[in-house]
Formats: structure tokens, sequence, C-alpha cells
């Protein structure tokens, strides 16, 4: 056992709040058509903002280089998702200082890019399982939806009327 002091652990940069989120611009529509060709490169390549025409760019980029096909694919894929978790974990970990022989390793940017990591590798899963992987995440994101925001507007209407605030 060493008796030479330790040094002083540095503090994390934001110990006790998570960073705010962005304050929303209005209403967007995720699943609204964008061009998949950028202007600016003529050669055809997805445009970045165009969600599915990358997802799908993606994949196929992925599948031509995968060793593994059929069910083993898929399955390797989904598990991907798994270790993009971690590396969020880790991030997380890393940039509230949690770990005492790291420090503050990580910044909260780096949470949201891994954040992001775990969103498009999800997307390029389910395009692996689905060729209509963006029907099928629209059908779902329309029924997370009614089951809790368009839950939480009727009832706000439905309290409005049975206190007799704002019915006239």
């Amino acid at each position: 056992m060493s008796t030479q002091p330790r040094p002083p652990r540095p503090t994390p940069t934001e110990p006790t709040e998570l960073p705010s989120p962005a304050e929303p611009q209005g209403p967007v529509d995720l699943m609204s058509p964008i061009s998949p060709i950028s202007p600016s490169d003529p050669a055809g390549s997805p445009d970045p903002t165009d969600l599915w025409a990358t997802v799908d760019a993606l994949w196929t980029w992925l599948d031509s280089r995968s060793a593994h096909r059929g069910r083993e694919g898929l399955l390797l894929r989904v598990l991907k998702l798994s270790e993009e978790v971690g590396e969020v974990a880790q991030a997380v970990i890393g940039a509230t200082g949690q770990n005492p022989r790291k420090g503050v390793s990580h910044t909260w940017e780096d949470v949201q890019a891994e954040l992001c990591d775990v969103a498009i590798t999800a997307l390029v899963a389910l395009r692996t399982l689905t060729p209509q992987a963006e029907a099928v995440f629209a059908e779902h994101l329309a029924r997370v939806e009614e089951r809790s925001v368009g839950r939480a507007v009727e009832r706000s209407v439905e309290r409005a009327g049975e206190d007799g605030a704002g019915v006239r």
C-alpha cells in the first residue's frame, strides 16, 4: 500500500446539472420528403439532411462490405447497437467524472455524438431488417406519439371541459 497522497481529482464540468435540451423551434416533420441529392454534390451522394436516403446509403455501404450475411449479419448489426449504447454510457461517465481513475474524460458534446451514433445504428439495423424501414418507423412513431403526446393533449382538453374553464 502506497503512503503517497493521491493527486486531487478534477471536478466534473457539470456536477449537478445535465445540459439543457435545445429549445424547440416549432413542429418538425421528420417524415417530410427532402430532395435526396444535395445541390452542392452533383455526384449524387445523399443529402445528409435526408434521413432515409442517408440511412439507405449507409446500409448499402455496410452491406457491400459485410463478411456476414443473412440471419448472422442481421444479428451482428443489431448487436452493434448495444456497443453504441455502451459508448453513450462511457461518455456520460466521462463527462461527469465518475471514474476516479480517469476523471473528466469526455464532454457533453461527446455524449451528443454518441447518442447520434445510437440513433444512426438503430435506423441502419431497422433498414437491415426491412426495406420498408421508413414506413415501419413512421407508423411506430405515430403510435408512440398517439399514446403519449396525443393523449396528453386529449386529457388537457377534457380537464378544461370538466371544470368549465375554456368552455363557453
